[in-house]
């Protein structure tokens, strides 16, 4: 039976904890409390081991908490689950599906898991294959597929049976971009017509370019909780200058916070250096003293604050951190 609920997914206090070796545990997921609302796309945002991929398997019925409680739909999720596991697509990040068999046959054989009849599952199967351009692949083995139509094909399996859910475990990991903004399309479409998504990713931009509220995850606690627009409010009177030099300058951004008070410089990728503070800042000094280093500016532009400012600061982690796990 369908909750009438605007709330789809909410969790109280759950909890899941893995022994390690004879001895040691460690908390994968501590006390996590959240709600999604029905039609909603909600982004669990964190680095690898944060806690993401256990958080979803609790959600999806793969583990059992060891404390709090799951409802899906209104319905309390342990003890229900064959009901609840029927309103879900999963995703999980890595593929599921069977490398001998072909594309058509592979969505095929999921609709038969969900009791789709076959005329069903024919129409269901075609529609998927034209909608994520994969139609004249139908008929190659899976095995032979690249790995951004092997995403692809994993998404249409999740969502053969038109679910209400759709929970996407780092959906664009290791993927190639063209690749990568065909499936946050997808995703943003999918939303669009109504399906309630759980993301989870490390990738910030991807977070901020689909979500429409975010999680930050730390050591399998939440850190934070918020819409996109209430979290940039956070970076308003935030300054931010980029500089683009010619040549990497060893301790840098120590010597500048050294040199310049109430400032905050970190090394973006490579040669990329970034200033931050709360007042606006004046390009010369910073020129001037990469110069004296041997260093020149090929740009220096002000730069927009972003979602990664804000998490970096919630969080204490870097970015750069996040986008090299990977």
């Amino acid at each position: 039976m369908t909750s009438t609920d605007s709330v789809i997914i909410k969790t109280v206090g759950i909890s899941k904890t893995f022994k390690e070796g004879k001895a040691q545990e460690v908390k994968a997921v501590e006390e996590v409390s959240f709600q999604i609302e029905r039609g909603e796309l909600f982004g669990f945002l964190g680095p690898n081991g944060a806690g993401k991929t256990t958080t979803i398997n609790m959600l999806t019925g793969l583990a059992r908490p060891d404390k709090g409680v799951i409802f899906i739909d209104g319905t309390e999720s342990s003890t229900n689950l064959k009901t609840t596991q029927h309103l879900m697509g999963i995703v999980p990040d890595e593929s599921n599906l069977y490398p001998e068999l072909t594309g058509f046959e592979n969505l095929m054989f999921c609709g038969a898991l969900y009791g789709m009849g076959k005329a069903e599952r024919e129409r269901r199967t075609c529609q998927l294959l034209r909608q994520f351009g994969l139609t004249q692949s139908a008929n190659r083995k899976f095995s032979k597929y690249s790995k951004g139509m092997k995403r692809k094909l994993t998404i249409a399996a999740g969502i053969m049976h038109s679910p209400p859910i759709l929970f996407l475990d780092e959906p664009t990991t290791g993927i190639d971009i063209a690749s990568a903004r065909q499936i946050r399309q997808l995703i943003y479409d999918l939303n669009q017509e109504g399906t309630t998504i759980f993301l989870t990713t490390h990738y910030i931009e991807e977070a901020e370019r689909l979500c429409q509220r975010i999680a930050f995850i730390v050591s399998g606690k939440i850190v934070r909780i918020d819409t996109i627009e209430n979290l940039m409010k956070l970076a308003e009177n935030r300054y931010i200058v980029q500089f683009s030099l010619s040549k990497e300058i060893k301790n840098i951004t120590t010597i500048i916070e050294e040199q310049f008070t109430d400032v905050k410089a970190y090394i973006s990728s490579g040669t990329i250096l970034c200033v931050e503070s709360q007042r606006p800042i004046s390009i010369g000094p910073y020129v001037r003293l990469l110069e004296s280093f041997g260093a020149e500016t090929n740009e220096a532009r002000n730069m927009r604050p972003s979602l990664e400012e804000v998490f970096v600061e919630i969080t204490g982690i870097e970015a750069k951190d996040m986008k090299n796990e990977r």
